[in-house]
């Protein structure tokens, strides 16, 4: 075999080496760090008149007080939800409650976003236990397992309404914003 021949035959196989090294590499599992931040963790955002405005994740919810309530869902099935009630995420952003709750701060609303851009409202006192016994739940269980990804990672329920326009589902935010 020629020199030149040798040559070519060596730099194709070093090519084609180096090919099946690439696919194996690009094979390999992206390092958790990279992962992280292509998919990072589901947040919920609290903001606008707040005296705190706060970003809180999966776990930070799990550190906060928990309730469960038993309602009906919107096909009429039983169903066990458990999360935060929303009013102790109020207290954290520093929002206006219980005694502070009233005079002009009763024009007070929330604007819960969810990740398709619908949108629902509620005034200040629907969560506030000095006006209610009821207690709205932003959700992230139901029946004892994590939402699925159609209804999470975080849900408004609101029990005891008949129609369950306001039970937001794949809820991103909490905006409290004062009426004119």
């Amino acid at each position: 075999m020629s020199p030149i021949r040798e040559r070519s035959s060596w730099k194709a196989g070093s090519l084609f080496a180096f090919g099946l090294f690439a696919l194996a590499l690009a094979a390999l599992p992206a390092p958790a760090l990279a992962q992280d931040i292509a998919n990072p963790p589901p947040a919920l955002r609290i903001t606008g008149q707040v005296g705190r405005p706060l970003v809180l994740h999966d776990d930070d919810l799990m550190k906060l007080p928990r309730q469960t309530v038993k309602v009906t869902d919107e096909k009429g099935a039983p169903a066990l939800y458990e999360g935060v009630p929303v009013v102790e995420l109020l207290r954290r952003a520093e929002v206006p409650l219980g005694k502070d709750l009233r005079g002009p701060r009763l024009k007070l609303y929330l604007v819960v976003s969810a990740l398709d851009g619908y949108h629902a409202v509620f005034a200040l006192p629907e969560f506030d236990p000095d006006f209610t016994d009821r207690v709205i739940l932003l959700a992230d269980r139901r029946d004892g397992r994590m939402l699925s990804a159609s209804e999470g990672p975080f849900r408004m329920v609101v029990p005891g309404e008949k129609r369950h326009a306001r039970w937001v589902r794949e809820v991103t935010s909490l905006d409290v914003r004062a009426a004119q």
